[in-house]
This record gives C-alpha cells, sequence and structure tokens, in this order.
C-alpha cells in the first residue's frame, strides 16, 4: 500500500475514539449485543494494527452481516419500524471499522459518521443530547483531521484543537441557517418509534396501573401561565375520560363509537379564559393534558365530545401548544340519550355487594348530589387508606373486595369505586385520568408536572349543572390534593422508592434542589425556543423583521448573513497566514536576501541558504565575510534549536541590518 494512502496510527485511535461516542446515546433503545460488536470490531482493528491479525474474509463478513440482522429479527421480531433500522445502521457502521485498510475507507466510514449522529435527533431533542451530539461532531471532525495528518504516529490532541476551531467557527452560520432557512415538510417519511415504550397515562386503567406510573419522577409535561398560576387544589390536568367498564378495565371510547352528532364538542365558553402553554414530552399517545374546558387555538389539535384534546397523529417529540381553558364552564348542561346510557352502563352481575350499597344509599336520599355526599362520607368515615402499595384485588368483583375487605387503595381504585356506585345508583357518572398539581418552578414560573403526580378522579352529571369534577381521593387524603403525592404518603415513606438516584428525592438540599430548578428552566427555554420553533414561529420571526415576507429581501438577508459569517472568518485566516507562515528568524532572513537582491543576486526559488550564500559571495566578494557569517547564524538558528534565543536574534538582526 502507498503511504499516502495509509490511515495514520493517530487517526486510526481518534476513529475508535468516534466509534464508540456515536453508539453512546443509542445504548438505551438498542440490544446488548450491538455494544458487543463495537468492541469486537475495535479489538479486531487494533489487532490488524498491530499485525497480530488480519482483515477478516469475505466468509466471515457474510458470517457477521447474517447474525446481525438474525439479532435484530430476534430482537425487534421486524426489520420494520425506526428503532431497528438504527440498529441495523449502527451495526453496519462497527462492521465497517474491520474493513479499514485505507484512507478511502476511513472516509466512508467518518461521513457515516455524520449520518449517525443525525439519526439520535430523530429520538430526542433534549438539551443533552444536542450537546453530546455537538461533542460527537467534534470528535468526527478530529478524525478527519487527523486522517490529513501522514507520519502521526504518536497519538496527540493537536487534531482536537484543529476540530473544535472548525465547528466554533462553523456555529454563527448554523444560527444564520436555524432562523432563517424555510421550515419545509419532510421530503420522506420516518417510521414510527414502534419498539420505544410509551410513557405517562395509558388509554386503559386497571386498579395498581396509576400507582405504578407514580412511581416515576420523570417530567410529564411543563406548563407556562400568562397570569397568575392557580392553586394546585384546582390544577387537574384532563387527559383520557373513560366511560367504558369492561373485564374490570376502564377506556375510553372511540371516535367512531361516538354518534357522529355528538362527536365534537359545544362550545360553551364562560367568563374569562386561563391562557397557557404546554411542551409535553413524547408519549406515544395521542390525548393531550388541559384543565377544564379546553380549546386550543393550534391548527391540528381537536376537541372529543367528552371535553378532551388530541391529536391525530402519536407524540413522538416534545411537543408545544397553546390552549385556553374556562374551568367554571358548564358542560352537557342537557345530557343525550345515548350518552346517558353510555355514562351508567355496568357489567351484568359484576360487584354485587359494591351496587347493593350503592342502591341503598340512593334509596335514602333525596336527589343526586345527597348520593354523591354520602357515598364521599363513607369514604371520609370508614378506615380506608390512601397508599402506593395496595394489596392485589381479586379477578372476580375487585371492588367488592375493595370496599369491604382491604380498603387500601390508590386514586384509581377510589375514583373507580365511586364510579360504579354512582352509576349503579342511576347517577350518570365516568373516570377521568390525568394528572393533578405539579410544582411551580421559582425560577421561571413554570409549574413542572411529574409522572408521580398521575391522577385518577371522577365526573358525574347533575341535572341543570352538567359535568362536575368529584375527587374520591380528597375524602380519604385531603393532602393529596393540596400539598401533593410526597406529603400524602410521607408516613409509609414510599416517594419514589424505586428511583434512589433522582434529584427530587432530596429537594432538602438547597443546592440540589436548586441546581435542578435552574436546569429545569433552561430546559423549557430550550423547548420553548429550539424545539418549538416551527414553521408558523419563523413566519412570525419574518414579519418582524422585514415587515412582510419579500422574496428579494429574504434572499439578500440570507446572503448578506453568510457574508457577514464567513467573511470575517477567512480574513482571521488569511491574516493569521501571513503573520504565522513565517517566524522572526525567517522574516530577518528575507530581509537580508532582499538587501542581496538590491545588489543584483537575486535568490531563485528552491535555491538554499548555502548554495545563495556562495553565489553571493562571488558577485559581492567584498561582502565574503559577512554573508557566510549571516548565512551560518542563520542556520544554527534554524536548525540548532536556537530560534526562540532572543539575545541571538538581536545579534542577527544587527548583522542583517548592517549589510549594505
Amino acid at each position: 500500500m502507498k503511504a499516502p494512502q495509509q490511515i495514520p496510527r493517530n487517526a486510526l485511535v481518534w476513529i475508535i475514539l468516534a466509534l464508540f461516542t456515536l453508539v453512546l446515546p443509542h445504548l438505551a433503545r438498542v440490544p446488548t449485543w450491538v455494544l458487543a460488536v463495537y468492541l469486537l470490531a475495535a479489538t479486531w482493528r487494533v489487532m490488524v494494527y498491530r499485525g497480530s491479525w488480519s482483515f477478516p474474509r469475505w466468509p466471515i463478513k457474510l458470517a457477521l452481516i447474517a447474525s446481525a440482522f438474525v439479532g435484530i429479527l430476534l430482537s425487534y421480531t421486524s426489520l420494520i419500524g425506526l428503532e431497528p433500522m438504527v440498529a441495523l445502521l449502527l451495526a453496519a457502521f462497527a462492521f465497517k471499522l474491520l474493513e479499514l485498510a485505507e484512507r478511502k475507507d476511513a472516509y466512508v466510514l467518518l461521513f457515516l459518521g455524520y449520518f449517525v449522529i443525525l439519526t439520535e435527533f430523530l429520538f430526542s431533542q433534549d438539551l443533552l443530547i444536542v450537546l453530546l451530539c455537538l461533542l460527537n461532531v467534534v470528535l468526527v471532525t478530529t478524525a478527519l483531521v487527523a486522517l490529513h495528518r501522514p507520519g502521526d504516529d504518536r497519538f496527540n490532541a493537536r487534531p482536537a484543537r484543529k476540530a473544535t476551531a472548525m465547528v466554533l467557527q462553523a456555529l454563527p452560520l448554523m444560527l444564520v441557517l436555524f432562523f432563517l432557512f424555510p421550515r419545509i415538510g419532510p421530503l420522506w417519511t420516518v417510521p414510527l418509534k414502534s419498539q420505544q415504550a410509551k410513557t405517562g397515562m395509558s388509554e386503559f386503567m386497571s386498579p395498581g396501573d396509576v400507582s405504578r406510573l407514580s412511581r416515576s419522577g420523570e417530567v410529564a409535561f411543563r406548563v407556562k401561565f400568562e397570569g397568575e398560576i392557580p392553586p394546585q387544589s384546582q390544577l387537574y390536568w384532563r387527559g383520557l375520560v373513560m366511560s367504558r367498564l369492561r373485564q374490570n378495565t376502564w377506556s375510553a371510547l372511540n371516535y367512531y363509537e361516538v354518534p357522529a352528532t355528538e362527536r365534537r364538542p359545544a362550545p360553551v365558553l364562560s367568563g374569562e379564559p386561563l391562557s397557557y402553554s404546554v411542551i409535553m414530552e413524547p408519549t406515544q399517545q395521542r390525548w393531550l393534558y388541559s384543565l377544564r374546558y379546553a380549546s386550543s387555538p393550534d391548527a391540528g389539535i381537536l376537541g372529543a365530545s367528552d371535553y378532551r384534546l388530541f391529536r391525530p397523529l402519536p407524540i413522538e417529540d416534545d411537543f408545544l401548544y397553546q390552549v385556553r381553558s374556562w374551568p367554571e364552564a358548564k358542560l352537557d348542561p342537557a345530557l343525550s340519550a345515548w350518552r346517558r346510557r353510555a355514562e351508567l352502563a355496568l357489567p351484568a352481575e359484576a360487584n354485587p355487594r359494591a351496587r347493593a350499597l350503592a342502591g341503598s344509599i340512593a334509596a335514602d336520599a333525596a336527589n343526586p348530589r345527597q348520593i354523591v355526599a354520602r357515598v364521599l362520607a363513607l369514604f371520609n368515615e370508614q378506615p380506608f387508606v390512601y397508599t402506593l402499595e395496595p394489596p392485589l384485588l381479586p379477578i372476580d368483583n375487585p371492588m367488592d373486595a375493595f370496599l369491604f375487605e382491604t380498603r387500601r387503595g390508590f386514586c384509581e381504585h377510589y375514583a373507580s369505586a365511586f364510579v360504579i356506585m354512582m352509576r349503579a345508583a342511576g347517577v350518570p357518572a365516568r373516570v377521568v385520568a390525568g394528572y393533578q398539581g405539579g410544582e411551580v418552578n421559582p425560577v421561571n414560573r413554570t409549574v413542572i408536572v411529574h409522572q408521580f403526580d398521575a391522577h385518577a378522579w371522577a365526573e358525574v352529571w347533575l341535572e341543570g349543572e352538567g359535568w362536575i369534577r368529584v375527587d374520591p381521593t380528597s375524602a380519604v387524603a385531603p393532602e393529596r390534593i393540596e400539598r401533593g403525592l410526597e406529603q400524602a404518603i410521607a408516613e409509609e415513606g414510599t416517594f419514589l422508592a424505586d428511583s434512589p438516584l433522582s434529584p427530587l428525592r432530596y429537594r432538602s438540599i438547597n443546592l440540589v434542589n436548586q441546581l435542578r430548578l435552574r436546569y429545569d428552566a433552561l430546559t423549557y427555554r430550550w423547548q420553548s425556543w429550539v424545539v418549538g420553533f416551527n414553521a408558523e414561529t419563523q413566519f412570525e420571526l419574518l414579519q418582524r423583521w422585514f415587515g412582510g415576507v419579500d422574496a428579494r429581501k429574504f434572499a439578500l438577508f440570507i446572503l448578506g448573513s453568510f457574508a457577514l459569517v464567513l467573511v470575517p472568518v477567512a480574513l482571521s485566516l488569511l491574516l493569521r497566514r501571513r503573520t504565522n507562515a513565517l517566524s522572526k528568524l525567517d522574516r530577518l532572513y528575507l530581509q537580508f536576501c532582499a538587501r542581496l537582491a538590491r545588489m543584483g543576486v537575486t535568490r531563485e526559488p528552491g535555491e538554499s541558504p548555502a548554495a545563495y550564500a556562495r553565489r553571493a559571495q562571488r558577485s559581492v566578494p567584498r561582502l565574503a565575510d559577512r554573508i557566510d557569517a549571516i548565512t551560518g547564524d542563520y542556520q544554527r538558528l534554524a536548525y540548532a534549536g536556537e530560534a526562540q534565543d532572543k539575545a541571538a536574534l538581536a545579534r542577527f538582526a544587527r548583522a542583517v541590518r548592517e549589510v549594505g
């Protein structure tokens, strides 16, 4: 192999380092064996460099490729989907290291590395992920710079400094492109993240589901109010409205199960609305969270007949939307016959003791409101316990077991039991699943809603009043509504028991809490300013800048911005080249050559100092000794490592000035 085609040792080390940092952000979603593939490829390539092994032949390559396909099929059960496709790309990226014989192979690998960096943004655009991807860009560029330093066999950081400078020089141009490049729709469709676990509320709710979710400290969404933040006891974030009970599991009605005349909510605006924006974390679900009664001005956000918000596509990434809510509005003051039947339906012969108790309460009550009050009094007066660790309930008649035997449950137990008793008593009722409360961040006045704020409550329909919220949990553990889950279960010590490293467990330590809140405020700013910068936001920004989107002005502005960014960089490179290309010693020697040129002795291109001195001595014999001394001093200072000797340089400068 020709020397110019060989891969320098320093470049090979940087390539292997970049290889592992590129797979790092994907480790949580790819099978463990993918990391083993990277270790195998790196080890094999190092042994090839040392001369212990040879490059794998085609039967081994074929076997490795086949093994990767089989591994992906066994891990994901399919090659269709975003996760298996990315896992296949990562495996191929590692195998390419086994073919890294010449510089052209390294070019292919490194350019593919830039593409691998982009794949991470298909899964997350979190601030830490962006910083990690920026680091990966620097590392891949470092390997590319090292590749252009032939003979650099010792590992060193000089290419990293050069690559960092190049990336920093590109940052202004990146900002210009971010704000001004048109936000056009994708030219292709990215497959759904079908293998990624769904987070947050599920579309089904059984006893124990919400309590499991409440063990997580992850953020569900963040809210920014335009005015004052309502009290925590009023922050009921509605997500799913569950009207169907089958096999002890509550679920929402599908869109096409609702009659066409009732699929859209009637406008029930009343009074001044609450205006706020919500940034949801990815859930892989379609429903959104909002306060009671909600409407969104954003395109693509719809309202269902049970007054919840949703969008047609699953939420695959951080999602920003605007909401207006009217908490005091009356919902369905008149109930249709179909809706009444749907909100009274119960499985036949299920939970007979609970139904009998509800019947006796209804017989002694004068109206539905009294029925509601007496059932809440039952929860309050009897020894019911609010706990994150409720006992398992039997498959048959679980609410009977809960009401008359265990009497220990979480919010979904109380909401489910309450709605079943309401329906058995002839009062239309349904379960609402979402979140309650939230943590106010004093740094930026946002409300942080965590997964442990997950909650379930009930809505009952009363004549003339419509749907009203009833939270049975408030009758058992009112501190849950007023002060949050942590205070409600403080005695049993189960708050975030499965997350010992969560910073939320250490909120009592002021430094830890301040760092957590400031980082969350930074995350919100990143999500709202960067992730939320869509085509509409860009259009509004350009309208403010230009007073209208004019193609000619827009093109001139982009070209001018490019010039403002690139021209200073180009000038700095040119000036640095002029000033740094020659040392002080070389500049003094060139002055010496210029003085001799005025005497008729011009130095030829490529002529060595010694050859030039001999020719000059013949042409100007009176200066022969001085020419010989100056040339000798120059060679000694330049090649003996004395160029930094200031005294010697001063003597050399005086000798040059005396030539004439």
